[in-house]
């Protein structure tokens, strides 16, 4: 009779707990998602795009908790510009003077670390991969029942994409690339 009431007893702490703490994996809809990027230079700036090649939010109990992002670096994509010139700079982007898409087609962000701020906001840090090198980064993230917004500075100098650096390379002038370019992100689950 003892080990019948702890059977029972364990079995209903299993149950409340599991009613107690839900778990929901949110897959982001990458058809209906984009990202948006700007780089920066001394005479102006190029905008364009990245497709999401896969993602996902964690939720527990309707709170954000975690998350895995992949994005396609081969889909670089720009917006400013046409005909030869965006061709130009979109091969360039993707060379290895940059991104090195060839060798490194996929960059990725795993949420290591969440503070709720209330309302759906939260103070995020994760772990971004680009060319096999992970750094940390750390941003703000809007949530909705059905969307996701951030926006976040990466400094691509950590990530070796050196190209027109003014903190590697003297005597750029005009020509010299800022390290850090911005992300605005748009997500749609």
């Amino acid at each position: 009779m003892k080990k019948n009431l702890l059977k029972g007893a364990a079995a209903s702490v299993i149950v409340l707990t599991t009613l107690a703490f839900t778990s929901l994996k949110k897959e982001i809809n990458i058809k209906e998602s984009n990202v948006t990027w700007t780089g920066k230079k001394v005479t102006g700036s190029h905008t364009g795009t990245i497709n999401l090649k896969s993602g996902f939010f964690n939720m527990e109990d309707e709170k954000l908790v975690g998350g895995e992002f992949v994005m396609d670096m081969k889909s670089i994509n720009t917006t400013d510009l046409t005909g030869e010139n965006k061709q130009k700079l979109e091969g360039h982007l993707k060379s290895e003077d940059f991104f090195g898409v060839e060798k490194h087609p996929t960059a990725k962000l795993v949420i290591t670390n969440i503070a709720s701020k209330g309302n759906g906001s939260y103070g995020v840090v994760g772990n971004l991969t680009i060319k096999n090198i992970t750094k940390p980064v750390t941003f703000d993230l809007e949530m909705t029942d059905n969307s996701a917004n951030a926006k976040l500075s990466i400094d691509r100098s950590k990530y070796d994409v050196r190209y027109g650096s003014g903190s590697f390379f003297d005597d750029l002038g005009d020509k010299t690339i800022y390290d850090n370019f911005d992300l605005e992100v748009n997500l749609k689950f």
